[in-house]
């Protein structure tokens, strides 16, 4: 009998020191993973503070270079328009193009002898170069007729710019190359409409050609993306 209370009493023993020691483990294993949360917000919260420079960088090119853009155009004799927040450069096909053709008049030419070189000039030879993702050529139409074949016409005629831009009669051969690296030609047909000061639709101001630029900030804003998701 008194061996079994012995054996009893032994077992109760060893029980009290192991469940301790089984708990300080527990705690030791939570305060790591509590540290290691720790770390990683901390470096987390680092990346996004860095990401977030950055994308106030690229935010602050942005209104640079429409400011830039302004200032080059806002006094010229072409007739061009600079949309302020989005630093595209618009202007009526009709020195372009006759109506509803896509080829290039003689003035058309000479316009954009003209105009692309110092417009290149201040995206690419101004510092900005390793910010822009895309230059667009974008062509638009008017009302007159059906969406497809006013599809046709604007792509025709934002392909007939950067043709004659990337030719042998250009006269800017070097900014060709840099030009053509980033160059992306679309057609809107008359989906996005222009208006004029009264609030009515305008076809004049419909029927144009935009040249628009892209930074980086796509790819910036994705990767800042996937790190708050944790990719």
């Amino acid at each position: 009998m008194i061996n079994k209370y012995q054996r009893l009493f032994k077992g109760e023993q060893e029980e009290s020191h192991f469940w301790p020691s089984f708990t300080d483990l527990l705690t030791v294993i939570l305060l790591c993973f509590v540290l290691i949360f720790i770390i990683m917000m901390v470096i987390k919260s680092f990346q996004i503070e860095e990401m977030k420079r950055t994308i106030d960088q690229i935010m602050g090119v942005r209104v640079n270079l429409v400011e830039e853009l302004q200032e080059e155009f806002s006094d010229s004799t072409l007739g061009i328009k600079v949309d302020e927040d989005t630093g595209a450069l618009i202007f009526n096909t009709d020195i372009l193009y006759e109506f509803d053709e896509a080829d290039l008049k003689p003035e058309g030419f000479a316009f954009l002898d003209e105009f692309v070189p110092t417009y290149l000039e201040v995206l690419l030879e101004g510092g900005y170069e390793d910010y822009i993702s895309e230059i667009i050529i974008e062509g638009h139409a008017d009302r007159s007729g059906g969406y497809l074949y006013n599809l046709e016409l604007s792509q025709e005629r934002a392909f007939s710019v950067a043709e004659h831009i990337l030719s042998e009669r250009f006269p800017e051969k070097h900014i060709q190359q840099p030009f053509q690296e980033k160059l992306t030609v679309n057609g809107k047909s008359n989906m996005d409409e222009r208006m004029d000061d009264a609030g009515n639709y305008s076809a004049e101001d419909s029927r144009r050609v935009e040249f628009k630029f892209r930074l980086k900030d796509e790819e910036i804003l994705n990767q800042t993306r996937e790190l708050l998701e944790g990719n």
